[in-house]
């Protein structure tokens, strides 16, 4: 009953929303990258990167947040096109590239930190701006639903208006096209005079903006400061969540809100009163990556059988 009234409170659902938007992001990030045919594994260290370059900058000019998520943008598309230059221009393996990015942020962002404020894990002695909550007017008078929906920080209402943006702009623009036949037939696309690499940069500069938001959210949107290792393995959990999703930004965003019950279920002070332990509490979100990974890999078995027995 404890846990029925938790997963039910208005809290809880308002904070499913929170705790799904940094997954989002990096959900969609994953997405466009795999699907032209790149895999970005370093999102985890794109997303830190760019957490701490969000407030760093936003302290520069005084608290601008907005300031610090254009620089935070910028260099996340920087970090998306340096990585296809690596993986289609020197030839290295995606994979191994993804996690060298993942090992320098998390090493490096200690670094800058500590040249920045003297600290190793927090930058609170820094004056970083957050990034505005918006208050729609039509959703107050919507009993319980506006509760939920309502005050939530604009890079959430962004996160949820790019699911349908970037499901029409693959489907009906000429770009989107080339994307998803980068992915699938890059030869058919040489065959009609499209540059291959072209279309794979374009694809990783956005994948590294959409990594970069995510990253921005997590420390001007969730909290106001940068803490080390703030990401706590939300890249590795979009990964699952796009690869769950099927390519497709509208069942990624369902896997995603999946994944935000976990986290949010995590982080709850009101679990701590239900009798299970507070350190099996907190792996829950990694638990859901597990169960789904292994669920998702036992699909793919079963339809390579069928495929085959066919």
């Amino acid at each position: 009953m404890k846990v029925l009234k938790i997963v039910t409170s208005v809290s809880f659902l308002f904070s499913i929303i929170r705790m799904t938007t940094p997954i989002l992001y990096a959900s969609l990030s994953y997405l466009i990258a795999d699907l032209v045919g790149v895999a970005n594994i370093g999102i985890e260290g794109m997303m830190l990167t760019c957490a701490l370059a969000g407030v760093l900058a936003s302290a520069a000019l005084g608290g601008n947040a907005f300031f610090g998520l254009c620089v935070a943008i910028l260099i996340g598309g920087f970090l998306g096109i340096l990585l296809c230059f690596i993986v289609a221009k020197l030839k290295t393996d995606a994979t191994i590239s993804g996690i060298a990015f993942n090992i320098a942020a998390a090493g490096g962002t200690v670094f800058v930190l500590y040249l920045a404020v003297g600290e190793k894990g927090i930058s609170s002695s820094l004056v970083s701006g957050m990034l505005p909550t918006v208050s729609i007017p039509a959703l107050r008078q919507v009993p319980l639903i506006g509760n939920i929906l309502l005050g939530h920080n604009i890079l959430t209402y962004i996160a949820i208006l790019l699911v349908i943006l970037l499901a029409l702009f693959l489907r009906k623009t000429s770009l989107g096209l080339h994307i998803r036949s980068c992915g699938e037939n890059p030869e058919a696309l040489k065959s009609v005079g499209i540059h291959v690499s072209k279309v794979q940069y374009i694809a990783l500069a956005m994948s590294g903006i959409l990594a970069a938001m995510g990253g921005a959210y997590m420390s001007m949107g969730y909290v106001s400061y940068f803490i080390r290792d703030m990401v706590a393995g939300r890249g590795f959990i979009a990964i699952a969540a796009a690869s769950l999703g099927g390519k497709k930004p509208g069942f990624t965003l369902l896997v995603c809100v999946l994944f935000g019950i976990a986290d949010a279920f995590a982080v709850n002070p009101e679990t701590q009163n239900i009798g299970i332990p507070t350190e099996l509490v907190s792996t829950i979100p990694y638990i859901v990556t597990i169960v789904v990974l292994v669920i998702y890999s036992y699909k793919k078995v079963l339809d390579k059988k069928k495929i085959a027995a066919a």
